[in-house]
């Protein structure tokens, strides 16, 4: 029985080992994960500190990565562990650059390995990049677009790439306790802020060229080469910029093209980084999403024996004319990534550049602010905008807000005609008016021969005020206002650029109404608004302004009548030839018609007065603004007629 028991054992362990191993526990996979997990995030901090490594502590790991991001800047990737199994894992990079659209997107693998009853990674530059071999590391820049050109009429480039001279600091080729007093020196050569740019250059890096200004190549207040170099430190340097014709060409309107600020880099959502150029002003700014274009970016294996980690291009050269940029030969390079930069568009206006030469050298003869808008009446087209030097860089031709003076005569008879007067109808011209316990005069040298009961066709032609005053009473409260609505005036809208189309008041006690009539009290205008009244008088028609491609808005006034504008010209030809614009009177060409104003303002006894003058001739009408002038035909009216003499 024994035996047979012992068999029976027998067979039971046999049987029991034939059925096979008994299976293993499933691997720690939860435990690889939770590293490289940790691993990933680390990767994204660029900061490998908080990582053990297998047979390394972080610190040493990140003393062999540190050299290998360096050249990525700012930039950090995201990285998402993608695979994990018990040797290795899976790692999924995208690395987004400002403003380019695609991001670098690849795989990478990092080792595992199970140290003393924990996971480790294990390090290889592979794990942040697969072509990282150990003697190369990233190195990424960004490619600049071209910035697309200002067009004017006709296609000719207003603003374009042009030669210019960037002076500056070279810290790279300077001993830091030397910086500021070259900085304090060069800010009063050029004459900028010695204080604010002797800023600038401490806070920029050590190897950074720091430009105070730059000048056209050709500007005759740069300073010589040799006044430079005289200064440690401080270099010219050639190259090329975006920019007008001149410095002054419709600087207002047209705007300017700079390094971003702070500010427009937190507002940019990531599109602009630190070193764009962008728009600050005018056209530039409103539409630097379309003339900036699209940056790109090249991502390079650089060999680290070429070039020290993070090194910066090296700094311009000092010569005897202004250098070009030249960096040394770079490091030896392998592309892994590019997305090459797409050029802006160009932006199409109606300006006309000998015209707006014109209209720039005509208001640079007033001594006072002065700004003329050219016209044209069969379109809308606006053909210049300038503004002289004492305008201070504001946008007055197109966005002033000024009284029109005795100018708005026009809209206000446009409203009596309406109210049934004809250019025949007598009118009372006294040489006083008293209204609402206030007196009212025409201007000083009024002609007394025109005093009394006269036609408003006179009246208009030797603007008498009291005449108009005297009629107040035939207009309803908004008769004014949708007069003005008919030439162009006093309804807003969008035209792309900045534009004030005026504000006339509706309503008001007596003496608001008498100083509406002729161009005073709340009257507001800018000369752009009031070259759409001489435009719009001689196409016959409600004309608006446009500059930019596809942007032309449409009325919603009542239409201004050929008969209408038939009668306004009538009355606008007789300012010409026996009115305060007979200084238009000999030009040649077709028959000029105009209208002269001033404008009083301020609280000074007596008071300052505005001039202006606005004329039409043929396919063209041009309104002129003094900011302080004598009077119309004194003050606006010649720098009109140099502007109407050159123009034809």
């Amino acid at each position: 029985m024994r035996a047979r028991a012992g068999l029976l054992v027998l067979a039971l362990v046999t049987a029991g080992c034939s059925s096979g191993p008994t299976p293993s526990p499933p691997p720690d996979t939860d435990g690889a994960r939770q590293v490289a997990t940790q691993l990933a995030a680390a990767l994204e901090k660029k900061d490998l500190t908080s990582v053990t490594f297998a047979g390394s502590t972080g610190a040493q790991a990140d003393a062999l990565f540190q050299p290998l991001v360096r050249g990525m800047g700012p930039v950090s990737p995201q990285v998402e562990v993608t695979d994990v199994t018990t040797t290795q894992a899976t790692l999924a990079y995208r690395w987004t650059f400002p403003g380019v659209p695609q991001p670098w997107t690849y795989d990478a693998t990092v080792g595992l390995e199970r140290q003393a009853g924990a996971w480790r990674p294990t390090w290889a530059p592979t794990l942040l990049q697969p072509g990282l071999d150990g003697s190369h590391r990233l190195s990424q820049h960004r490619l600049y677009p071209e910035r697309g050109e200002v067009l004017g009429a006709d296609g000719d480039a207003i603003v374009r790439s042009r030669s210019v001279v960037r002076i500056g600091i070279d810290k790279a080729n300077l001993a830091a306790g030397r910086q500021k007093a070259s900085a304090t020196r060069l800010a009063k050569l050029v004459d900028i802020d010695a204080e604010t740019y002797a800023r600038l250059v401490a806070r920029a890096g050590a190897q950074a060229f720091v430009p105070a200004i730059v000048y056209r190549a050709k500007d005759s207040d740069r300073p010589a080469n040799r006044e430079v170099f005289a200064i440690p430190g401080a270099l010219p340097i050639q190259d090329d910029a975006m920019l007008a014709p001149s410095r002054d060409f419709a600087a207002a309107l047209l705007g300017r093209v700079g390094p971003a600020t702070a500010e427009i880099v937190k507002a940019s959502d990531g599109a602009v980084t630190d070193g764009d150029e962008v728009g600050l002003s005018g056209l530039q700014k409103r539409y630097d999403e379309q003339l900036r274009g699209t940056p790109g970016v090249v991502v390079e294996l650089v060999a680290s024996s070429d070039a020290s980690p993070g090194a910066s291009p090296a700094a311009p050269t000092p010569s005897d004319t202004p250098s070009s940029p030249d960096p040394s030969d770079p490091p030896k390079a392998t592309t892994a990534y590019e997305v090459k930069a797409v050029e802006g568009k160009p932006l199409e206006t109606t300006l006309n550049v000998g015209l707006q030469q014109l209209a720039e050298k005509s208001v640079g003869r007033s001594s006072s602010g002065a700004s003329l808008v050219a016209v044209r009446p069969s379109t809308g087209e606006v053909l210049a905008a300038a503004n002289n030097d004492d305008s201070d860089g504001q946008a007055v031709a197109t966005a002033g807000q000024v009284q029109p003076g005795s100018t708005f005569k026009v809209v206000s008879a446009l409203a009596l005609l309406r109210a049934g007067l004809e250019p025949g109808s007598r009118v009372e011209c006294p040489r006083t008016i008293r209204v609402g316990g206030r007196t009212y005069e025409n201007y000083d040298d009024y002609p007394g021969a025109y005093l009394g009961r006269i036609d408003l066709r006179t009246a208009f032609a030797q603007s008498c005020n009291t005449a108009f005053i005297g009629q107040r009473g035939k207009l309803g409260a908004s008769d004014l206002a949708a007069a003005a609505g008919s030439l162009g005036v006093g309804t807003d809208f969008d035209v792309g650029f900045p534009a004030y189309f005026g504000s006339v008041p509706t309503g008001g006690n007596d003496n608001a109404r008498a100083e509406a009539v002729f161009g005073q009290g709340k009257d507001q205008v800018s000369p752009l608004s009031m070259a759409l009244v001489a435009a719009s008088v001689e196409a016959g028609r409600t004309v608006l302004p446009t500059l930019l491609e596809g942007q032309r808005p449409t009325s919603t006034a009542a239409p201004l009548t050929r008969a209408e504008a038939a009668e306004l010209k009538q009355l606008m030809r007789g300012v010409v030839t026996q009115g305060s614009g007979r200084r238009l009177l000999g030009l040649d060409g077709p028959d000029v018609i105009a209208k002269t104003g001033t404008a009083e303002y301020g609280g000074r006894t007596p008071p300052k007065t505005h001039a202006w003058m606005i004329a039409a001739q043929g396919d063209l009408a041009v309104a002129v603004y003094v900011q302080d002038g004598e009077s119309g035909s004194g003050s606006a009216g010649p720098l009109l007629e140099a502007f109407l003499r050159a123009a034809r």
